[in-house]
């Protein structure tokens, strides 16, 4: 690794600056930069040019590798986060190993950081390139490595994302692992009666891919289910599934539900929001996939203090099984897809909204179970104060999302699913008064702008105004809402039966144990980070990870299904290639000068080095695939036995002097 110094003499390095379009060219002078950057020791070629990463500017590159024999290339623009791939798979094709090859990022850290003066930025853009020089001066040539994969993949969250993720790996022959929490398939979607903007049944769109995912020889359902460890990396994970109990046999059970009408313990109904109860042995919905009953294990008699054991007495399939015990099951997988989903976003730290003080504040997922003819009313849209329905009915846009106390996101769907419930309120009851309380209308879907449009033609009425507070109205217990109305710029002041806060998408509460176990960073509104934002959208920072609907952000159900068959693309590339090939980019390790302390095994932040016990020492080994060159390793180790490929000593040594000369 050191001993390069003997190609040195022979180094033709070529310099291409970028002028991308006039994001640097229009700060920054490029044509200097390439006239200084022809000038440096080694530098046998220096070229500029509007688009580096076009056909053009890659043919440049290519012919002056075949031409003039160019061994080094040194590409000075944009991060190499966006194009340092594309550059590499040109030196490739050319016939030169892909890393001899630097990047000067001279957009993001130069032209759009210094725009107020060009002089200097063109200075900072020289010395960027010198440095790159300098460095390349120093670059080896490296090689990738095969590794097995195991033909199979796993997806966390049978919502309607992570049933179709599933779908689509396992129809291209791959087997497949559907791990769901729950006791059922359907996530958020399975809650829901009809999708804007169609206005579809949910349920007859969802429950036939349930049934499909199910059903499936190469899917193996696992509900009540949660991941609990993981390790490995691209191609070869080892997870362990939790699978809890249900007390009930699958295959014995009939869903008569006796069970449930003899069961004597009764408790709020987490799918209907608390609005109605449920019993401690219940199914979710008559639509539910498995079709099978669940017994409550926190709110059973007999499992919290050995009595009752009436469904077991009644159920005549023989089906209640309290011997069932907790199981832990090891898998290997190749891919990951996690498609957790989301939560709504709970109001109650909202005091100015009233949300749980008043009966008629209710949120917009609750109204959605009252226009379910399954959820707690049978489709029937009441007041929950009286039972009967609402004559004048107000939506508050915005409730947890765009606010710099909560949530600065906008949550995407909340628009929508107002103006879907406003029309079915308009159906059930065509005399109402409908208002919604707006910032901005966002309707950015196909079909969603006509949509709005229908609403309006429909009688709803909309008030581009922030309600800033409800109190009822102690005589006739309607709530008066304050807002101001931006288009008239005044305060106001207007009473209604019943308030619907349309909130938005959170992250699972469950978000931040799957990031912790997976290795997946978590960005700053709290949902899972994607690799990157526009080359990168389905994975995740890890490889062999890919995400799929609202756990990266919030989405509506056809962005979801999108995403979830990109990802389960994605997951299929490695499967289906047998084998990954994997980047040089982790550390080496000296055997002989490590000491064993562990201080790069505690703060790797990808889990990528273990100790192993050796004969006489233990010394810290990399699993090359979970490795991704950060370079924590070689700083922090306190006996110089670990030492970067891709940042040498000598390279950064080289790019310190020239930046000091």
């Amino acid at each position: 690794m050191n001993d390069v110094r003997a190609d040195l003499k022979n180094l033709k390095i070529g310099v291409y600056v970028c002028h991308c379009g006039k994001n640097i060219a229009d700060v920054v002078d490029v044509k200097r930069v390439a006239d200084f950057a022809s000038k440096l020791p080694g530098v046998e070629v220096a070229r500029e040019y509007l688009h580096m990463c076009d056909d053009v500017g890659q043919e440049m590159i290519s012919k002056d590798i075949m031409e003039l024999g160019i061994n080094r290339v040194v590409v000075a623009a944009c991060s190499p986060k966006v194009h340092e791939l594309t550059f590499r798979d040109t030196l490739r094709k050319a016939g030169l190993n892909p890393y001899l090859l630097e990047m000067a990022n001279i957009r993001e850290q130069c032209s759009w950081v210094h725009r107020s003066d060009p002089d200097r930025a063109t200075e900072k853009a020289i010395d960027l390139v010198k440095m790159a020089v300098a460095k390349a001066r120093w670059l080896i040539p490296l090689e990738t490595k095969a590794v097995e994969v195991t033909r199979s993949a796993l997806v966390i969250g049978g919502g309607i994302a992570g049933i179709q993720a599933a779908l689509d790996v396992a129809d291209n022959g791959y087997q497949v692992y559907l791990v769901e929490k729950g006791p059922s398939l359907g996530g958020r979607m399975g809650q829901w009666s009809k999708v804007f903007p169609t206005m579809d049944c949910a349920a007859c769109i969802l429950t036939p891919k349930m049934v499909s995912a199910a059903q499936h020889p190469k899917i193996k359902l696992l509900t009540n289910s949660e991941l609990i460890e993981a390790s490995g990396s691209l191609g070869n994970f080892k997870v362990k599934i939790r699978k809890r109990p249900r007390y009930v046999d699958e295959e014995k059970c009939t869903a008569c539900g006796l069970c449930a009408q003899k069961c004597p313990v009764r408790i709020p109904n987490e799918v209907d929001f608390g609005m109605s109860s449920r019993k401690a042995i219940y199914i979710t919905s008559p639509n539910a996939v498995p079709l099978a009953y669940s017994i409550d294990g926190e709110n059973c008699l007999y499992l919290k203090r050995g009595i009752c054991r009436v469904c077991e007495r009644v159920c005549e399939a023989k089906a209640i099984d309290f011997d069932q015990k907790e199981e832990v099951l090891e898998l290997r997988v190749g891919s990951i897809i996690v498609a957790i989903g989301y939560d709504p976003f709970d109001p109650t730290p909202l005091e100015e909204y009233g949300f749980g003080r008043y009966k008629d504040v209710v949120t917009g997922p609750m109204l959605e179970r009252m226009t379910d003819p399954m959820g707690p009313t049978g489709g029937a849209i009441l007041r929950p104060s009286t039972g009967k329905p609402p004559r004048k009915v107000a939506f508050i846009q915005c409730v947890g999302s765009r606010d710099a106390r909560f949530n600065l996101y906008c949550s995407r769907v909340c628009c929508m699913y107002a103006i879907k419930d406003s029309l079915i309120i308009k159906e059930q009851n065509p005399e109402s008064d409908v208002y919604i309380f707006y910032m901005d209308i966002r309707a950015f879907g196909k079909g969603y702008e006509e949509f709005y449009l229908r609403s309006q033609e429909a009688g709803v009425k909309f008030i581009r105004g922030k309600v800033s507070s409800i109190r009822e109205d102690p005589r006739t217990h309607e709530l008066v809402l304050r807002y101001e109305d931006t288009l008239l710029g005044t305060a106001l002041e207007d009473s209604f039966d019943l308030v619907v806060l349309s909130v938005g998408q959170v992250p699972r509460a469950d978000t931040d144990a799957i990031s912790k176990i997976l290795g997946i960073p978590r960005s700053a509104d709290g949902f899972l980070m994607e690799a990157h934002p526009k080359l990168r959208p389905n994975d995740a920072v890890v490889d062999g990870i890919y995400l799929a609907g609202s756990a990266q952000y919030p989405k509506d159900i056809p962005d979801a299904v999108a995403q979830a068959s990109g990802a389960a693309a994605r997951a299929l590339i490695p499967l289906s290639m047998g084998q990954v090939y994997v980047e040089p980019i982790s550390p080496l390790i000296e055997e002989d000068r490590c000491g064993g302390c562990g201080v790069c095994v505690k703060l790797c932040p990808y889990g990528a080095l273990k100790l192993e016990e050796r004969e006489d020492k233990r010394v810290a080994k990399v699993d090359e695939v979970l490795c991704k060159g950060c370079g924590t390793c070689s700083a922090a180790c306190p006996s110089g036995a670990v030492r970067s490929r891709m940042f040498t000593e000598e390279q950064i040594l080289s790019m310190i002097s020239s930046a000091a000369g």
